[in-house]
């Protein structure tokens, strides 16, 4: 028995106690990393030691190298520099590549085969200390090219054939809903048929968008295979010719960013939530001309029926003012950043 205030108290009631009072232990660590993806900061023109001085500078827990030119080089002094000055700031780092669909018009086959690519940022993980490799399928023009499955089995293939590579390296894949490519349910087919031992999902909010599907149903989707994300809040609106949409600060769009974060917070705990800051004038889908839906035959109804109750609630955006000088478009691009991730350490109390 204890003795509290001059009551006593059994053991059984301080466990009562306890357990009506969660938020002393949801106090003791977030419930989500805040994290940064440096195509947020891609016009600064910052080496990696910058990038990551201001993302310390910002709180941010986790920086994602989206992209070899972010990181600098894959020279091995190079990548090591860098996860030492990321351990002395207390950042995670994470890094990544573009596509590694050779059926994709985004492929770079002068790199090297898909395969050989994977191998070195595999190489270049181990390296900077990365426990993931992000990488892509291609972007919306391969839905033009070809019926999107054909991308998917053509990836399939290349990730089979890396399978104990990765794994071997402890290791794992982190595919992106990229650029309009897929939408959730055919990145959850991709993983599923390569290996979600070895494989997930790098989940973005602002992407669903160009694939006419709504975010929240992307998460819904993809959350149990989540390794790290890019968030971002998007503006959906009518216009004549079908649907408009332009990708915004947080708080500015339309989409519920904010109970997006929220879900993700709760349903994908301790994973990096890491901020894409892309503010860009409207892009018209122009679901109204036939020809359109020949790249979207395989969306199903009730997805498109959702997004559409999007857009009907959505209010038309200017597209945000030309930068005067790549100064002030420097300037922007930090400021749009700042104040989204201001909105989301708020939002989510981090």
């Amino acid at each position: 028995m204890y003795t509290a205030g001059g009551m006593d108290i059994t053991r059984r009631r301080l466990l009562g106690l306890a357990a009506a009072a969660p938020f002393a232990v949801a106090d003791a660590a977030p419930a989500v990393k805040l994290g940064i993806d440096l195509f947020s900061l891609r016009s600064q023109n910052w080496t990696p030691f910058q990038l990551l001085d201001y993302s310390a500078a910002q709180k941010a827990k986790v920086v994602h190298f989206s992209e070899i030119r972010f990181v600098g080089s894959l020279e091995p002094d190079n990548l090591r520099a860098v996860r030492k000055h990321a351990e002395e700031l207390g950042i995670q780092v994470e890094i990544g590549m573009r596509s590694i669909c050779p059926t994709s018009k985004l492929f770079d086959a002068k790199a090297g085969t898909a395969e050989e690519q994977i191998a070195r940022m595999c190489d270049a993980a181990k390296l900077v200390g990365s426990s993931i490799v992000r990488a892509v399928l291609g972007s919306s023009e391969d839905r033009k090219t070809a019926p999107i499955e054909r991308h998917i089995e053509s990836t399939v293939a290349v990730l089979r054939a890396v399978r104990s590579r990765v794994q071997d390296a402890n290791l794992k894949i982190a595919i992106e809903n990229h650029s309009g490519d897929m939408q959730g349910h055919e990145l959850k087919q991709l993983i599923e048929a390569a290996g979600k031992e070895f494989v997930g999902a790098c989940l973005d909010s602002g992407n669903p968008a160009w694939t006419l599907e709504d975010p929240h149903v992307t998460l819904e989707t993809l959350h149990p295979y989540v390794l790290t994300s890019h968030v971002r809040d998007s503006a959906v609106w009518r216009v004549p010719e079908g649907i408009a949409v332009a990708w915004v600060r947080m708080g500015e769009g339309n989409v519920d960013i904010d109970g997006y974060c929220r879900k993700y917070a709760e349903l994908c705990p301790g994973r990096a939530l890491s901020l894409e800051s892309i503010v860009t004038g409207p892009r018209v889908f122009a679901t109204r001309d036939l020809k359109f839906w020949d790249a979207y035959r395989d969306i199903p109804a009730w997805e498109l029926a959702r997004f559409q109750e999007i857009a009907e609630r959505g209010q038309a955006r200017p597209a945000p003012p030309r930068a005067a000088n790549p100064e002030d478009a420097k300037r922007r691009e930090r400021e749009d950043l700042e104040a989204s991730l201001d909105h989301t350490r708020k939002l989510l109390n981090l």
